[in-house]
């Protein structure tokens, strides 16, 4: 069987997860991940702000899920460059990655090389795209005419913000979408969108001009992974198909196929989501075309990094239950 090309879009944990489970089919397959700009919060944010770099949050997950790890040696980088500082007076809270990256950027003269020269490092099986080049911030209209800018504001649910509704995404400055991002897409063999925070992480991507219109003439299927919970400030009160028609209203195309967990989440981690007001996603997919259920629920216990000041999800989808159902799809 010929190399198969998947593009993953998105950023965060959800990019992490399924990039982890699909490098396991190499070389079989050639993978790219596409990651959003828009990350403005964390050690991230900080670093933005200090260096004036793009966000590298999102490209440091991307590396290290498809970091070789066949040795002690190669599993000790991996855990270097997913390395958070809990003390120290200015380190507290960074990931050594997230400098990594910067000082390389510093030192080589552009986010590509030293993207590129990360990737070297830890023996990367694929390539992680930023979707643009440019500087960005989200801008989120809510349904009272109120905006937020800052994807940091957006994810945290700003204050009276946490039950609205947020009827329009845009970003600040206008930018478009890179040539390999572009290139990626088109010659792809599989689009997955997701799992992530519908607004903050996944349509963040489609949100950079050019990047709907590249979607839709893709030729690849586009396949979209429902979230397992609601997320208070974004998606409060949204059931699957609510998720499903904002991806189809953002990029002018429907996904060909949505898959979506089957499992009985934890009912002591779903108790511990409600005391922040998130439900698990209603699914009401029965009817939908191209609809997949299936057991996609991680199982192992999910444990926070000491500094890390970022709000994390306890409930996840797992790697390699969501690899082997994605990979059928090619």
């Amino acid at each position: 069987m010929s190399e198969k090309k998947i593009v993953v879009i998105g950023g965060g944990t959800g990019t992490h997860t399924v990039l982890q489970g699909l490098k396991r089919y190499q070389p079989a397959v050639q993978l790219s991940a596409i990651v959003t700009m828009a990350d403005s919060g964390g050690s991230t944010g900080r670093l933005r702000d200090e260096f004036g770099t793009l966000p590298v949050g999102d490209v440091r997950m991307a590396l290290t899920a498809l970091a070789r790890e066949s040795s002690e040696h190669e599993q000790l980088l991996r855990k270097l460059f997913m390395y958070r500082f809990n003390r120290g007076e200015g380190l507290s809270g960074h990931s050594f990655g997230n400098l990594l990256l910067v000082a390389l950027r510093d030192i080589l003269g552009s986010e590509d090389a030293a993207i590129a020269a990360a990737a070297e490092v830890l023996q990367v099986a694929g390539t992680v795209i930023p979707i643009t080049t440019t500087p960005i911030n989200l801008v989120a209209t809510y349904d009272d005419g109120v905006q937020v800018t800052g994807e940091h504001h957006i994810d945290d649910g700003v204050g009276d913000r946490a039950q609205s509704r947020i009827t329009a995404l845009s970003i600040t400055p206008t930018a478009i979408l890179s040539p390999r991002a572009a290139t990626a897409i088109s010659e792809a063999d599989l689009i997955v969108l997701g799992p992530g925070d519908l607004y903050t992480s996944v349509l963040a991507n489609c949100v950079v001009d050019g990047a709907a219109a590249a979607l839709r003439a893709a030729a690849a299927p586009l396949v979209y992974v429902v979230n397992l919970m609601t997320r208070v400030g974004q998606t409060h009160g949204f059931t699957a198909s609510d998720h499903l028609d904002e991806i189809t209203r953002y990029i002018g195309r429907r996904p060909e196929y949505i898959l979506y967990n089957s499992t009985p989440l934890p009912a002591d981690l779903v108790a511990k989501y409600g005391l922040e007001n998130e439900y698990p996603v209603a699914i009401n997919l029965a009817d939908i075309p191209g609809a997949i259920s299936g057991d996609f629920l991680a199982t192992d216990e999910v444990v926070t990094q000491s500094g890390d000041v970022v709000r994390r999800s306890f409930i996840r989808h797992d790697s390699d239950k969501l690899a082997q159902c994605l990979w059928s799809l090619v």
